[in-house]
């Protein structure tokens, strides 16, 4: 079984980072209107969690690619576990 392709490893740190530039940006722009910097906080918070969850949401929609569908195919030859009807 080959190893994940650098792509396919940072992928969780893509969303991470992502959402996190999300949240601060919702974090500022709540602090830059009130100037209360706990309110602030609490929705930097609540935009990170919300953008991770829509994002990882998104990224489970995607349909798989040709060489990812082979590659699913021969990892369930391998663990004997291949789908009916295919």
């Amino acid at each position: 079984m080959s190893k994940p392709s650098r792509k396919d490893r940072t992928r969780p740190v893509e969303l991470l980072v992502l959402s996190a530039i999300l949240g601060v940006f919702a974090g500022l722009v709540v602090f830059m209107s009130t100037r209360e910097i706990v309110l602030a906080l609490i929705f930097l918070g609540i935009a990170f969690i919300v953008s991770l969850v829509v994002l990882a949401m998104l990224s489970l929609a995607v349909q798989p690619t040709g060489d990812e569908k082979i590659d699913l195919a021969q990892q369930d030859d391998e663990q004997g576990k291949r789908p009916l009807g295919h």
